[in-house]
């Protein structure tokens, strides 16, 4: 039986990561910052018959992960694959989001992927395997207002993986990148119009989100991808995920740096527009 290693599993993403997983006869290891919110979750763990244990690990704290990881190798040897799904979001423009926020994204999103990845390195290079898939998003390819803080972590965090790629290939290990667009979540729900702000892109932004959760994709096609790449043996780096990733990272990348500047710049009904005429979504 292998093992997976999957954290911020309390909702979303992780949660129906830690469901494939299980269904498919892994032995899980689901962790989270608060262990008193998995109620449900350990219901469904019950009624399913699956082989999940549940386990509390804050990713922000050097000795909660070592703690936690620690005490999982003590018992049960190895780990064959990570999952470094926890992530946070904060939204705003640059000038308007105060520092703390800036500093909280880039310790989960960056910082609490580097100590769960440091802290199974070792024995997956003595042991010459393993798997680490790291959950990106497209914003790791996509900057604009007002995600600016969020995008460093996921730009960071894809350039961190695309470095340790490189050097853990000569030990059999992978490393794979996710990159989740709008997906059904908490997480997207939660991107709001800041109606004091000076700056247009929060309303723009949070209409976009709507619009697009009108037809919404589930997490379990996050899911699902992410067990397909750990069990394909794939060497591919990057895997965008949902109906509008691809689109969105091309649509980037068919602009100069210059023109994605003068369009997140643009007035308001030009904006609106390009969106309606690219993407069909009416984000007024």
């Amino acid at each position: 039986m292998k093992h997976v290693l999957i954290t911020g599993t309390s909702k979303g993403i992780g949660l129906e990561t830690a469901l494939a997983f299980g269904i498919s006869g892994y032995k899980v290891f689901a962790t989270m910052r608060n262990t008193s919110k998995a109620d449900d979750f350990k219901q469904i763990i019950a009624t399913e018959s699956l082989d999940i244990t549940i386990a509390e690990m804050d990713v922000d704290s050097d000795d909660s992960v070592k703690q936690c990881i620690d005490d999982i190798i003590k018992k049960h040897k190895f780990i064959d694959v990570l999952v470094n799904n926890a992530g946070i979001e904060r939204h705003g423009s640059i000038e308007e989001l105060n520092m703390k926020d800036f500093k909280d994204v880039m310790e989960t999103n960056y910082f609490g992927v580097l100590r769960c990845t440091k802290a199974l390195l070792p024995l997956m290079r003595k042991n010459r395997a393993g798997c680490i898939i790291n959950i990106a998003s497209v914003s790791g390819h996509i900057s604009s207002g007002p995600l600016g803080a969020y995008a460093a972590s996921k730009f960071a965090l894809e350039a961190m993986s695309e470095a340790l790629a490189g050097e853990v290939k000569p030990f059999n290990i992978r490393v794979v990148v996710v990159e989740p667009g709008i997906i059904n979540t908490q997480m997207a729900s939660d991107i709001s119009i800041d109606a004091e702000s000076l700056y247009p892109h929060s309303k723009r932004l949070a209409g976009m989100f709507s619009a697009s959760l009108k037809t919404p994709t589930p997490p379990t096609l996050v899911a699902d991808k992410i067990l397909e790449v750990a069990e394909s043996g794939t060497w591919k780096l990057r895997h965008p995920v949902g109906p509008d990733a691809e689109p969105f990272i091309q649509w980037r990348k068919s602009m100069t740096d210059e023109q994605w500047i003068d369009w997140s710049a643009c007035s308001n009904e030009d904006w609106y527009k390009s969106v309606e005429q690219d993407f069909g979504l009416d984000a007024r």
